[in-house]
């Protein structure tokens, strides 16, 4: 089985349902963005949505997908950095749990948690961070020996905030013979990060996933014609479209992807474990199609629960319809 290597701020979700969007407007945030927020203002939105009930997740976009791929079966590792705190321990053993071999260093600061704001008949969420310890992860970490004997490297978008640190990693990577992926995380940060984003995945990556808001603004295109123009720079490119499914395309080749039937009622991590089950179809040699279906497959699981862990009802459900999938398919039984 081919191994994964991810790297990704080191967070803790924290999870509020909430009915309409007052609770956005009265702390300036937009909805369906992704906000980095001082300590300050952390605390005065942690305060008040403790009146909504609150669940808290060991979460990241990098080491949500990473989580997946390890319960797939892959050997998968996880790079980020946490406090010396009971948040970071709770991330920790999260990992642990989960089959993740985690190198987490230690930074000053507290964990880093992510307050995940779900509203709307549609689930869509809004994301307050403090990233804590996690933001002092820089390029000064990374040692070569943490790339070796990995065959894929992925990267979550809102890491970008640290350039010297994300060029610092796909260079290892890429030294090593990685097959580089990249997640965008979120259409803000790629507008405040254009052209640093455009040189990296020209350079270095060779599989780009982004949802339509995200595309659109890496590309200035709507959906269709992005993903040919995203195309153009990396091996596969894969654009989400939410309830329509997805689209990949890999030079001439290209699918529609219809979205896996569900009853949706939190999107939180549907693109986190989308790309996990993309991955680890690619990781066995699938064609395109299929890997788009296996990332279907997963995130049509994930949405029917609130946060990015999949229970273990759904989690077989989810790798008995994978294995029929991947047999049909010619692909190996093993999962």
């Amino acid at each position: 089985m081919k191994s994964i290597l991810g790297i990704g701020n080191a967070l803790t979700d924290i999870l509020a349902v909430l009915p309409d969007d007052t609770f956005l407007t009265k702390f300036h945030l937009p909805k369906g963005s992704m906000q980095w927020v001082d300590r300050e203002t952390c605390d005065k939105i942690f305060e008040n949505l403790k009146v909504y009930g609150l669940q808290y997740v060991a979460g990241g976009s990098a080491a949500n997908t990473i989580t997946c791929t390890s319960i797939f079966g892959m050997p998968s590792s996880f790079i980020g950095k946490i406090g010396n705190d009971e948040v970071g321990a709770l991330f920790q053993s999260d990992q642990a749990q989960y089959g993740v071999k985690s190198l987490l260093l230690k930074g000053k600061d507290i964990s880093g948690r992510a307050m995940v704001l779900i509203t709307g008949s549609n689930a869509e969420r809004t994301f307050a961070d403090y990233m804590g310890a996690a933001l002092e992860l820089g390029p000064d970490d990374l040692k070569p020996e943490y790339f070796k004997g990995y065959d894929y490297f992925h990267i979550e978008g809102y890491l970008v905030q640290n350039q010297a640190l994300i060029r610092k990693a796909v260079e290892l990577a890429h030294a090593e013979g990685c097959i580089i992926s990249i997640d965008m995380a979120s259409y803000n940060v790629v507008e405040s990060n254009f052209a640093f984003l455009h040189d990296i995945v020209d350079k270095y990556v060779d599989i780009v996933f982004a949802n339509e808001t995200e595309a659109k603004a890496f590309t200035k295109l709507e959906p269709r014609e992005a993903l040919d123009e995203i195309a153009k720079s990396c091996r596969i490119a894969v654009v989400k479209t939410g309830k329509t499914g997805s689209m990949v395309k890999s030079g001439d080749e290209y699918h529609k992807i219809e979205a896996w039937p569900s009853t949706a009622i939190d999107a939180t991590g549907a693109g986190d474990t989308y790309a996990a089950g993309f991955l680890y179809a690619h990781s066995l040699g699938m064609p395109l199609k299929v890997c788009g279906e296996v990332g279907s497959i997963i995130a049509s699981k994930v949405v029917e629960v609130v946060g990015a862990k999949i229970d273990i009802p759904r989690w077989k459900d989810a790798k008995k319809e994978i294995r029929e999938l991947i047999a049909v398919s010619g692909g190996p039984d093993n999962l």
